[in-house]
């Protein structure tokens, strides 16, 4: 089945959007082949304003509505004392939240982003999904990240070869608590990295300290600029390591 068959068979669709190429290609296929569909964004500390803006600009260039919702997702101690699953129990949270103001809108069937290159096997938030009758439509149809990327490019869309983002929360540890002050330093300083040209990277917290991980196509130049790395973020914790190998893909991204 092509995305064409399971959009006539699935005509009205909310679609729980972030801004990444995989949702922002399913919206816009969904749109282009004439199914009524809205889009959702599930606003809350866990999401870099980055993120949000990407959403709606990417949301109103397709011409679609977009509703975001608000969490508070400090405010589940489950989800805030960091368990290892955590990415079950937010991805609950979220997608219960979504689900509640799709059905309020009408919209009986809710699809996120998921394609056929991710490991379900290996990511606790694909549970959820799976026990919450959260639909994948592009998984669902064998497309892959890569056909996704070509497709996406191909339709115009500039998110085509943005990387992967995971959530902020991922920076912390398991085990140690989640808080907002946490959250916004590692806002802070991914925004700053982000600045000086680094596309796909961590700055992840380990105690006051923080490692920078970076992809392989950028290690040697972070490498080379670990002294303007560290002027940039310093300030923010009492000390700061480039990680001496590049970084490792995990189910986190």
């Amino acid at each position: 089945m092509g995305l064409k068959e399971y959009f006539e068979e699935n005509n009205k669709v909310a679609i729980a959007f972030s801004g990444g190429v995989d949702s922002s290609y399913l919206l816009a296929e969904a749109l282009r082949l004439g199914a009524d569909v809205r889009a959702y964004y599930a606003r809350s500390a866990f999401q870099p304003e980055f993120e949000r803006e990407d959403a709606r600009r990417l949301a109103a260039a397709l011409g679609a509505e977009l509703c975001e919702i608000g969490l508070d997702v400090l405010s589940d101690e489950t989800v805030t004392s960091n368990p290892e699953d955590r990415c079950y129990h937010c991805k609950r949270l979220i997608m219960g939240a979504i689900t509640s103001a799709a059905a309020s809108d009408g919209y009986d069937i809710v699809c996120d982003g998921t394609n056929a290159s991710d490991d379900v096997s290996d990511r606790p938030g694909f549970r959820a999904l799976g026990e919450m009758g959260i639909r994948s439509p592009l998984r669902e149809c064998g497309i892959t990240k890569a056909e996704i990327r070509e497709r996406a490019r191909e339709l115009g869309l500039d998110v085509w070869d943005k990387p992967a983002y995971a959530c902020l929360a991922t920076r912390i540890p398991a085990g140690e608590k989640i808080t907002g002050d946490k959250l916004r330093i590692t806002e802070e300083a991914e925004t700053r990295m982000f600045g000086l040209g680094f596309t796909d990277f961590r700055v992840r917290m380990r105690g006051d300290d923080a490692l920078v991980q970076i992809s392989e196509a950028q290690h040697e130049e972070a490498l080379r600029r670990a002294d303007e790395i560290i002027s940039a973020i310093g300030d923010l914790y009492s000390s700061v390591t480039i990680d001496s190998e590049p970084r490792r893909k995990t189910y986190e991204t």
